[in-house]
């Protein structure tokens, strides 16, 4: 069927609290996308949508945002694996595509966390792990990446230093990302000092200054086949390779001290069907929704040795400048982690890093990129490859 070419990004500005409904929310995503890709409703024939439930009182979305994007009749879909929502969704609309079934597909991620509180966001996270073993024992986000934290220090001897360094690359970046929730600069001197915020304990040993923010926000991908990408956009980016796993969702089902095995398993996946490897990869974005889910995705990815990824951060090499940039837009340590949009985020930031068209953050004639969306505490894994 040819190739599958990304025509079109789009990303609402990631925000604490979105004043609007949450189709506005989605439309500001779907308005960039379609202005990037300068096309009409007419000229999509199928729309993904993708954020993960219990977040808002909307029950099945894509029916509601079709109608209010313009795109019916057309058929919708609804996507959700957690964080991974609108990674899978490009999935989805690549194989559809592939298939036949469809020529462009509007791929949607939304999420507006503010509806409901903090404890409650809390709660709804929680309930992402087995609600019959684990989730009812009080488990939260925070502490079972604690867990890999400490299970990452004991098998490698990684510091807190060591995730420290990690938070300051984002910050560096984030300030300049103007999409970013989070733009202020972050210091490794902070992370000691007690006045400051970021040294403040979540679950030890992660602190305040490891851990992302909630935030609303959207995200757009305009998917399309071969001949309607050439059609269409004068600068398309080609979908190369895809990987997708899942693992136990219970921690006694896995190994701790292997990181996240959903990552390595698409990661394999994706470098497979793309014919590359990780040495071929010029620019990043993984899942760091902690600082240690992105140390665990550099060994994860083959970019560090298992137990030297900590050697990357040191010597700067995932900063612009280095030998393997990552998440030079802030990742999701600065820029927010509103849950279904986090893919297409990720997404649009190496579609442009591709298309030479990344601004501040541009890293240096990059062909290949990379993008690893994790759903849950490493439930879902999804990795998708993209080139110019």
């Amino acid at each position: 069927m040819g190739k599958v070419g990304i025509i079109g990004v789009g990303q609402s500005a990631f925000v604490r609290g979105y004043p609007g409904s949450i189709r506005e929310l989605a439309f500001e995503g779907f308005k960039e996308g379609m202005q990037d890709a300068q096309i009409t409703t007419k000229d999509i024939d199928a729309s993904v949508i993708c954020s993960a439930p219990e977040y808002d009182k909307q029950r099945s979305p894509a029916g509601v945002f079709a109608e209010y994007f313009g795109l019916t009749p057309q058929p919708t879909f609804y996507v959700e694996t957690l964080c991974s929502s609108s990674s899978m969704g490009v999935r989805l609309a690549y194989s559809l595509i592939k298939a036949g079934l469809h020529d462009v597909i509007a791929v949607v991620g939304f999420q507006k966390m503010s509806e409901i509180s903090s404890a409650e966001s809390q709660e709804r996270m929680g309930r992402g792990a087995d609600i019959q073993w684990e989730s009812p024992f009080g488990t939260m986000m925070p502490a079972y990446y604690a867990m890999y934290a400490r299970a990452h220090m004991a098998k490698y001897g990684t510091t807190s230093d060591d995730l420290a360094l990690i938070r300051v690359k984002a910050a560096t970046y984030g300030q300049i990302n103007e999409k970013a929730v989070y733009r202020k600069a972050v210091t490794f001197e902070m992370f000691s000092d007690p006045e400051s915020p970021m040294s403040n304990p979540v679950a030890s040993p992660l602190r305040v200054g490891d851990c992302c923010a909630n935030a609303d926000g959207s995200s757009c991908v305009i998917v399309a086949n071969e001949e309607k990408a050439k059609a269409l956009c004068k600068k398309p980016v080609w979908i190369l390779g895809l990987g997708a796993a899942s693992t136990a969702v219970n921690m006694a089902g896995r190994d701790m001290f292997t990181g996240l095995t959903v990552g390595e398993q698409a990661g394999e996946q994706a470098y497979k069907m793309a014919g590359v490897t990780a040495k071929d990869i010029d620019v990043a974005e993984v899942h760091d929704c902690f600082t240690i889910a992105e140390m665990m995705a550099y060994e994860n990815l083959g970019f560090a040795k298992p137990g030297e990824g900590k050697e990357l951060i040191k010597g700067k090499e995932t900063y612009k400048e280095g030998s393997i940039p990552v998440n030079v837009d802030g990742g999701l340590l600065s820029k927010g982690h509103p849950i279904g949009a986090t893919g297409g985020s990720q997404v649009r930031t190496i579609v442009l890093q591709l298309r030479g068209e990344a601004g501040e953050m541009q890293v240096k004639d990059p062909e290949i990129g990379l993008v690893h969306n994790i759903g849950g505490v490493g439930l879902y894994g999804n990795v998708t490859i993209l080139g110019r």
